[in-house]
């Protein structure tokens, strides 16, 4: 597990906010999995993932999102992504992944 990576959520109103704070790559996608499967398990189906301090993503984390993103839509929930970094957000335009996923300049605005 890199040492700069860290997890932290915390509800809001209606919505489970889980932020993520540094690389999103193949080592800390298993850590990143088990926390929000134990949300989705606990009932929580409606999701904000925080990316504003990651400072890395690989496929592996693509894939992750793309995975919780059907599971939280099989339940009728909802996944919102807070992307801040101009070169994550550019993956996800490259990819096409911004049509996907509702993307925010921050947490207050997919909080609206």
């Amino acid at each position: 597990m890199h040492p700069e990576f860290h997890i932290r959520h915390h509800d809001e109103r209606d919505w489970t906010v889980i932020e993520i704070r540094g690389e999103v790559d193949v080592h800390t996608v298993p850590r990143i999995r088990e926390d929000l499967g134990k949300k989705i398990q606990a009932g929580r189906h409606r999701l904000i993932v925080d990316l504003t301090d990651t400072t890395f993503m690989d496929s592996t984390g693509l894939g992750l999102l793309v995975s919780v993103h059907k599971r939280i839509r099989a339940r009728a929930g909802a996944l919102r992504l807070v992307i801040v970094n101009p070169d994550i957000r550019q993956i996800f335009t490259i990819t096409s992944l911004d049509q996907i996923f509702p993307i925010y300049g921050s947490t207050q605005a997919a909080l609206a």
